[in-house]
């Protein structure tokens, strides 16, 4: 019994200290760009040893998929989560607004995201990594616009429900891009509103 309630402190503790880590990764990787710093940086905006971060992440590069991983995952939740309050006849205006009002547009976020893009195209490994957390956020778009099939007439052009949702990561890639030169959240966000509602309907509902 003591030796099972120790083992759940330690297990806490590590859970903790891996949460640290990765909280202080994502400030420093924001200032400085992931190709600029150690793992010593790291550590000490954390306030652990070297050894603490080494019995979290083999590497600095394991710990920037970890972080990377989370945040992709928090985004596909948020996308499947607004998406799946409508039933199965999607409003997809309604189900628009509520994508683009949880929707995670972070410019420190997007800083970290576009150095994680940048290090991908010059490593295949890297880069397969990257593509199965898209797919998996292409999934969950194209998991409800699929159940929302015979209820929702989704625009011809787009093909099937795979090109839908394609589409919508494409318009999202787009307005994240604008977003880390003009710095402007809100006008992203009601961009990416008009976008998501034109490409989602057959225009008759985009704001004017």
């Amino acid at each position: 019994m003591v030796a099972e309630a120790t083992a759940k402190r330690v297990t806490r503790r590590r859970v903790r200290t891996r949460a640290n880590l990765l909280d202080a990764a994502f400030a420093v990787f924001a200032a400085k760009g992931f190709g600029r710093v150690s793992i010593e940086e790291v550590c000490e905006a954390a306030g652990y040893s070297r050894g603490a971060f080494y019995s979290n992440f083999g590497s600095l590069d394991e710990l920037f998929f970890a972080l990377y991983r989370d945040r992709a995952e928090l985004i596909a939740d948020q996308v499947a989560g607004a998406f799946a309050l409508d039933g199965p006849d999607l409003d997809v205006p309604a189900a628009v607004d509520r994508v683009t009002d949880v929707l995670l547009l972070d410019l420190d976020w997007l800083l970290v995201k576009t150095d994680f893009l940048v290090h991908a195209a010059r490593d295949p490994a890297v880069a397969q990594t990257l593509l199965d957390h898209r797919a998996r956020l292409r999934g969950a778009i194209a998991d409800r616009l699929t159940r929302a099939r015979g209820h929702t007439q989704l625009p011809a052009v787009l093909g099937d429900i795979d090109g839908a949702a394609r589409a919508v990561i494409a318009a999202y890639d787009g307005v994240t891009t604008q977003l880390l030169l003009d710095k402007d959240a809100e006008r992203a966000r009601s961009w990416l509103k008009q976008l998501l509602t034109a490409l989602l309907t057959d225009g008759s509902d985009t704001p004017a």
